[in-house]
This record gives structure tokens, C-alpha cells and sequence, in this order.
């Protein structure tokens, strides 16, 4: 297995750290992603090879470029695309089944990764020397492009070929750990890795994890190279990093919305509405029939840590109640080192059943495949406390942070 291309985050100096953990406030430089890195200083991993680009929307270098219209134009053959869920452009929606094509302005043959295989085949990698994977995630275990990435990696192993990520920020930091361990039994396109449903590692440190503990098919490992990012820091938020935000898909429009993703994606596997639809999808949350002050007062006297709720009302123009007015609440995340998104979700659940319990209607088999344990509904419906499922997550979270940290690219 090649070593993943890590770019120094510090120096030894006869025993003593030369840090480069300074004060946040001292960070004022622009991060650099795998992609920028990759183009500006490792072109030779792809000299005279054949790519494959596992992309979307967001893989783009940092002054907005796509990276696949970059290595044309330097002259690496890109020979074929593969598209996630939601596309190579990033405009489908959730569950939208996505077809192949031909990317409209270069030709290139596009295969999708979300419609009849999601895994590529042995012909759809034959003119194919390196397998290159180039897309922002959001952190979350259930936002399916890791699965993607897995099923990715899976391939070029079996294949013989090197799978090269470019790695890119998390938006939720590289701090937070929150949730359970994925039960075996609940795995699932939104839930393939034993991992808390948000893991605090990037797509790269991710894929070194995978690859190290051999949680592919069959326990394969692929050849693996990852191109790190240059000054990021697990501490930052996504404005920290000085990047643009490119929606990983419709419904994460901004870094605020990746924030409380985590915690309201498990409205979801409800009948109350996620706010799709309008300019605040997964901050928003609400229902014609239900009460926005009375919710919001809910909320806020549990005191969560590190969220701000106020009362909303809105009228979502897709999905759930199109047209209709909404009453409800929206999330702000104030303080991300203490957010636990998980046990917010839940609560957030748990006061809306509350409120309505004759209106609000709950898919449990929905619920437990995002959460990754079926304890959450549990929770939901009055059956545990939430206390007694959250307490029961720690040994799980503290067994992985302990586990991934060998892992890790960033400090």
C-alpha cells in the first residue's frame, strides 16, 4: 500500500515541536485542497496514465475551475467520469435515480454511480490506469458519498488500479464525534462503515481508515494515495478555511445547512417537513399543524448545548407540504465544540411526537437505517430515556477516536 502524500503540519527540532498550532487567529492563509495540491505540486502520480474521475459539482480547484477541464487542458487524458448520487453536476435530488450520459461540453463518457450499479464495473474501468476520487463531503455518515467512495475503492482493488483521493475539509471540523456505531445489521447506502454516524475525519483520512482496517469486501486493500490538503486544521469551521461553498447537492446550499444536517436529517424519516424546498433546507423544520412558539419554547428550555432555536414559518416549494405554510422552528448552530447533533435531533423529534402525538407519524425502519441503531426510535417514542441511549453511545465514540487516530492527516 503507498503512503498517503501528507504535507508537514509540524517539525521536530532536537525534541522540541516548531508548531503550527498557533492560535487559531494566526491561521490567516487560505486552505489548499488535495485537488490544488495535486496540480500544483504532484502532477507526476498521473504522468502517463489514464483517469478515471470520480467527481461532481465540487470538484473544483480553488479558483473555480473544475479539475477535469484543468487536466485537460494540461494534457492528461481524463477517459471516463463517474457521477454520485445527485450527479456529475450535483442537481438531482435525493434518491433521484441518475442515468449515464456524455459530460455535454467535453464529450467524455459519464457513468453513474446512482442508478443501476453503484459499484464500477470491470468495462466501465478498461480504459482506465488510476482511479482519482475529487468530491466535498459533509461528514456525516449518512450522506452517501462515502459509501460511494468505498464502492470505489472495492473497485480499483479489485481491479489491480491505484485509487488516488484529493482530500477536502470537513465542514463539520475534525473534532466533533457524535452518535453510535453502525449495527451490522442495519447497513445500508447510507450506512456501509462501523463507524459513529459523524466520524470527524476527511474523505482522505476516512479512506486510510477503510483501507487500514480492511472493512472492504472480503477485507481487500487497494492501493491508496492520498493527496493531503495544506493548512487545514481540525479545529476550523468551514469560513475558517477561506474556500467557497459549492452545494455537495440541492439541500446543503450552505455551510449552515452541513452544520445542522447531522441533527435534523432524522426529520426525514418523518411527516414534518426538513424545510426542502426553500432557501434553509435542514435548518428549517416544520408542519402545518404544528405550533412554532410553543416548539421553539420546548426546545430551548433543554438547554442544548451549542444551539440557538427560534420560531419559523415558511412554504416549501418542493417535497413535503409544497405550498403550504409551515410553522416550526429553525436550528442555528452558535457553538460547534459544543454541539452534539445527534442527541438534538432526537430531542428535536421527541418534542414534536410530543406536541402532536396524533398527527406526528414516525417510519421507524427509516429512522434506525439513518441513525444507524434502532435505540433512536426507541428514543423518539417515549420508550428510554434519550439520556440512557445517548450515555450508551460513549464507549462506542471513545473505542473509535482511540482507533481512527493513527489515521489522521491534520492536527
Amino acid at each position: 500500500m503507498s503512503d498517503s502524500l501528507r504535507r508537514p503540519m509540524r517539525k521536530r527540532q532536537r525534541g522540541i515541536w516548531i508548531p503550527l498550532l498557533f492560535l487559531p487567529a494566526l491561521c490567516l492563509c487560505q486552505v489548499h485542497t488535495g485537488a490544488d495540491v495535486l496540480v500544483e505540486k504532484r502532477l507526476d502520480l498521473l504522468a502517463g496514465k489514464r483517469i478515471g474521475l470520480i467527481t461532481n459539482l465540487t470538484g473544483r480547484l480553488s479558483n473555480g475551475v473544475p479539475l477535469v477541464d484543468t487536466l485537460r487542458a494540461l494534457g492528461i487524458p481524463v477517459t471516463a467520469l463517474f457521477g454520485p448520487e445527485h450527479g456529475i453536476r450535483g442537481t438531482g435530488e435525493a434518491g433521484e435515480t441518475v442515468s449515464d450520459s456524455l459530460e455535454a461540453k467535453t464529450g467524455i463518457p459519464v457513468h453513474s454511480l446512482y442508478g443501476a450499479t453503484r459499484k464500477p464495473t470491470a468495462a466501465m474501468l478498461r480504459d482506465i490506469d488510476v482511479l482519482v476520487y475529487d468530491i466535498q463531503d459533509v461528514g456525516a455518515r449518512f450522506y452517501s458519498y462515502i459509501s460511494t467512495m468505498v464502492l470505489c475503492m472495492e473497485a480499483a482493488a479489485e481491479a489491480g488500479l491505484p485509487f488516488i483521493v484529493l482530500d477536502r475539509p470537513d465542514p463539520l471540523g475534525g473534532l466533533l464525534v457524535d452518535g453510535p456505531l453502525m449495527e451490522d445489521s442495519l447497513e445500508s447506502f447510507v450506512g456501509m462503515l462501523p463507524i459513529p454516524a459523524v466520524y470527524g475525519l476527511t474523505s482522505g483520512e476516512l479512506a486510510r481508515m477503510v483501507n487500514g482496517e480492511g472493512w472492504m469486501a472480503g477485507g481487500r486493500r487497494v492501493d491508496l494515495i492520498v493527496v493531503g490538503m495544506e493548512g487545514w486544521r481540525r479545529w476550523m469551521s468551514w469560513r475558517d478555511t477561506g474556500l467557497p461553498w459549492i452545494p455537495p447537492s440541492p439541500n446543503i446550499p450552505s455551510p449552515e445547512a452541513a452544520l445542522a444536517y447531522p441533527a435534523t436529517c432524522f426529520v426525514e424519516a418523518t411527516n414534518i417537513s426538513e424545510g426542502r424546498g426553500t432557501d434553509h433546507p435542514f435548518e428549517l423544520v416544520g408542519a402545518p399543524f404544528l405550533d412554532p412558539d410553543s416548539l421553539a419554547g420546548a426546545l430551548t428550555a433543554l438547554e442544548a448545548p451549542g444551539v440557538r432555536w427560534t420560531r419559523a414559518s415558511f412554504t416549501p416549494q418542493a417535497s413535503k407540504f409544497r405550498n403550504e405554510v409551515c410553522r416550526g422552528v429553525r436550528l442555528e448552530v452558535t457553538a460547534a465544540g459544543h454541539y452534539r447533533p445527534l442527541e438534538t435531533g432526537i430531542r428535536l423529534l421527541r418534542a414534536m411526537r410530543e406536541q402532536c402525538p396524533s398527527r406526528f407519524q414516525l417510519r421507524t425502519s427509516s429512522l434506525a437505517r439513518l441513525a444507524g441503531s434502532t435505540s433512536v426510535g426507541k428514543a423518539v417514542e417515549g420508550c428510554v430515556s434519550i439520556k440512557s441511549v445517548v450515555d450508551a453511545w460513549a464507549s462506542g465514540i471513545a473505542r473509535f477516536k482511540q482507533r481512527s487516530r493513527c489515521y489522521r492527516l491534520y492536527h
